[in-house]
């Protein structure tokens, strides 16, 4: 007879709970995660793994790419999920929703650009410092419609996007 930890025990648990906000959950080898939900269509999917030291890193991988965090205990992945697929729903009432995940992947797309230009070319500085003057003027844009905009999302403070946020 197979006796569980009681790590292990709560990973059940928390899979259990993710599944009755209709997860579907993949388990690849019991050390890697992948939780997908379908959302009236829209596909949002995260996917977790033990880390070297008993921790758990998150990430989003649908519809966009997005590291979240290293987590110690499994019921945080859970509560930021719950959170992250309220806000989703949240989000998809918006006549903007398709539009917001174009620019979103477009983003994570120019990241990828960006470290092939580095990885793969010798860039002067001239050109490394018109590049951050761009990224500065996407931040301030960034302030500056987040300042003129409707907060529809109040049960928590969002995470990284704060009035005196500076790169």
């Amino acid at each position: 007879m197979a006796i569980m930890s009681s790590r292990l025990i709560r990973h059940e648990i928390c899979k259990d709970e993710l599944k009755s906000l209709g997860a579907r959950i993949i388990d690849i080898q019991g050390i890697m995660f992948l939780v997908k939900f379908d959302l009236n269509g829209n596909k949002i999917t995260y996917a977790y793994h033990l880390n070297e030291d008993n921790t758990f890193f998150l990430e989003r991988i649908k519809p966009y790419l997005l590291s979240i965090g290293n987590y110690q205990y499994e019921e945080d992945i859970v509560d930021v999920i719950k959170v992250d697929i309220e806000q989703f729903i949240n989000a998809m009432n918006s006549s903007n929703y398709e539009q917001f995940i174009e620019i979103d992947n477009h983003l994570a797309k120019l990241v990828r650009l960006f470290e092939d230009l580095y990885l793969y070319y010798n860039i002067e500085k001239e050109d490394l410092t018109k590049l951050d003057t761009s990224v500065d003027c996407i931040l301030d844009n960034i302030k500056e419609i987040m300042k003129r905009s409707e907060r529809v999302y109040t049960k928590k403070d969002p995470d990284v996007l704060k009035e005196d946020i500076e790169f």
